[in-house]
């Protein structure tokens, strides 16, 4: 286990009614459409709670009465943050609030996530040296267990990757990359536009193939003056976020195998 002891933020606030995983299944909020019969916010909660290193737990919502919806007594272990107007800045508000470090940031739509997944990541980020630590699932790892899986992948050489939303600020220093990181958002799922915000040098290499991911992580931490590594999960479901209704269908069927697994 890491000996050291983490806040930890999550990142709930959507789109309110107009989400379409909320239209979908008839809800206020993306965050109480319910896996294997919980809401998905509650799922993730418990299993922060879980971990011994995690020291608080801030979730960033819309209002305190959804948080409550959402978690019932488990609201009561956690601390309300009214969002800011994007997910950068509330990530940036939550740590400026209580710069005391380490810091793993998480969202609300990751209900896949286990103790096993945490204990890996904060241990490697722990290890790393790193001011930033970004969560990566490799094409490789994701397709042997999901081989129909659809999912975005950045290519950087002969590597694919696909985040995992778990991102570790282990400094001061790392609070640059979440002032970076608000200019970043609309480009999440425009691979050029992303490398493109680094530089012309880095979009070249990516263009060319020449940029590997150790190397996309070096410009990162050139641009941002911090130093900035990738972790490498071993586990496919942590690259599993439920936006549309096939992931919530995913995600179900994981938990009834996770239930036929022998304790």
């Amino acid at each position: 286990m890491t000996s050291q002891a983490w806040n930890v933020l999550v990142l709930a606030a959507g789109r309110g009614p107009d989400d379409p995983m909320a239209k979908a299944y008839q809800v206020t909020h993306k965050c109480l459409v319910e896996i294997a019969g919980e809401p998905m916010l509650a799922r993730v909660t418990r299993t922060l709670l879980s971990h011994p290193a995690v020291r608080s737990i801030s979730v960033v919502i819309e209002t305190r009465t959804l948080l409550d919806q959402a978690l019932g007594p488990l609201a009561r272990q956690v601390e309300f943050l009214a969002p800011q107007e994007s997910a950068a800045r509330s990530a940036l508000a939550a740590v400026t609030t209580t710069p005391q470090f380490p810091w793993l940031i998480t969202t609300g739509d990751h209900p896949l996530l286990t103790k096993d997944m945490l204990q890996h990541f904060l241990a490697k980020a722990a290890a790393s040296g790193a001011d930033l630590s970004v969560g990566l699932a490799t094409a490789e790892t994701i397709l042997a267990r999901f081989p129909e899986a659809k999912r975005t992948f950045l290519t950087f050489g002969r590597d694919r990757v696909s985040g995992c939303n778990l991102f570790a600020l282990t400094s001061e220093r790392s609070m640059k990359a979440l002032s970076f990181w608000h200019h970043l958002e609309g480009f999440r799922k425009r691979p050029w536009r992303l490398i493109g915000a680094f530089g012309p040098l880095a979009l070249m290499r990516f263009a060319t193939g020449m940029l590997t991911l150790d190397g996309a992580f070096a410009v990162a931490s050139r641009r941002l003056d911090v130093t900035a590594r990738p972790v490498l999960m071993p586990f496919a479901e942590a690259a599993v976020d439920v936006d549309k209704p096939e992931d919530k269908e995913l995600a179900e069927r994981i938990f009834i195998e996770r239930r036929s697994l022998p304790a």
